[in-house]
């Protein structure tokens, strides 16, 4: 099972009323909880582990996780609000205002171990910000350091990391040197440091036991860095972009279940990937984020909509 942690929250997208009025629609998200739900809806076992609300939200969240296939055995239900995040789509990259006052997802803390069937443990986005759960988040990651296999996707929201920089930064460094996956665009490459090259920062966290590096860069496609210092760049797919909310965790959670469906379930088996494996997991994740990218908001595709790495298509049970 790959274990998605971190927020679940509630995204109010733009639209328009049938009066032609401007409006917002309410859809779950969340980075990490959409990487879980692209995870069960590719028909790989999926679970969310982190806090959310006992709200009518939050029950329309544990509705829409349930709904894709993921399991909830590690999910805690508090009596606080959810977090809702506004969403602008008018600038080059979706744009978020968060409302997250004693939110729920905040409070989340250690409930037990994780279960012999975990294979991964992924983390990123506000998880990694908001205190106390924040810093519950980094212990978890370090606990399980050689357990199971480690993915970060930092899904940097600069807005929110003013007035705690320094902490963050301090923590997702050491949490990019705990894990064996890391994932990152382009945008949060340049917020960590504009000067630093790709290839130079790929390096670096490889060098430092990371076995998989793989930069997006929306309509560039992606590279992936391996430990040798081999880059495997594969390019996007040409689409109709109705907007881009959702597509970099739908890629992150197509990378992860295309690792698993190529029988990478531990760190060793990551090691032994050779470029074909590489590139078509690759390719795979591309292909889940481009079909997101066509509809509105974050609605990743299911299995029968996609052609699995290997080549072969498959049909929904």
């Amino acid at each position: 099972m790959i274990v998605s942690c971190g927020e679940a929250l509630i995204d109010f997208v733009p639209a328009r009323t049938t009066a032609g009025e401007n409006a917002y629609v309410p859809r779950p998200g969340g980075s990490p909880f959409n990487v879980a739900v692209a995870v069960g809806r590719l028909g790989v076992a999926a679970g969310f582990l982190g806090g959310v609300s006992t709200d009518f939200f939050g029950r329309q969240l544990l509705a829409a996780l349930h709904a894709s296939n993921v399991d909830t055995r590690y999910t805690t239900r508090f009596n606080r609000p959810s977090t809702l995040a506004f969403v602008n789509l008018e600038a080059v990259e979706p744009e978020y205002t968060f409302y997250d006052s004693e939110a729920a997802h905040k409070q989340w803390a250690p409930q037990g171990d994780l279960g012999t069937d975990v294979t991964t443990v992924h983390f990123g986005s506000l998880s990694l910000i908001d205190e106390p759960a924040a810093g519950h988040f980094a212990e978890l990651m370090t606990r399980e350091k050689g357990r199971r296999i480690l993915t970060l996707d930092p899904n940097i929201r600069p807005s929110v990391v003013r007035g705690n920089e320094a902490a963050y930064r301090a923590r997702l460094a050491a949490m990019l040197g705990l894990a064996d996956v890391i994932k990152i665009s382009a945008a949060d490459l340049a917020w960590l440091d504009p000067d630093l090259e790709p290839a130079v920062a790929a390096a670096a966290w490889l060098r430092a036991g990371t076995s998989l590096v793989v930069l997006t860069a929306g309509g560039a496609g992606a590279t992936a860095f391996v430990r040798d210092g081999r880059a495997i760049t594969r390019p996007a797919q040409p689409i109709q972009v109705v907007d881009t909310v959702g597509a970099g965790d739908s890629f992150m959670g197509a990378l992860l279940a295309g690792l698993e469906l190529g029988g990478a379930v531990t760190s060793d088996d990551l090691v032994r990937l050779d470029d074909a494996a590489v590139a078509d997991v690759l390719a795979f994740a591309i292909q889940v984020s481009g079909i997101t990218c066509s509809r509105a908001g974050a609605d990743p595709p299911w299995r029968n909509e996609v052609t699995l790495p290997g080549g072969s298509a498959t049909t929904r049970s």
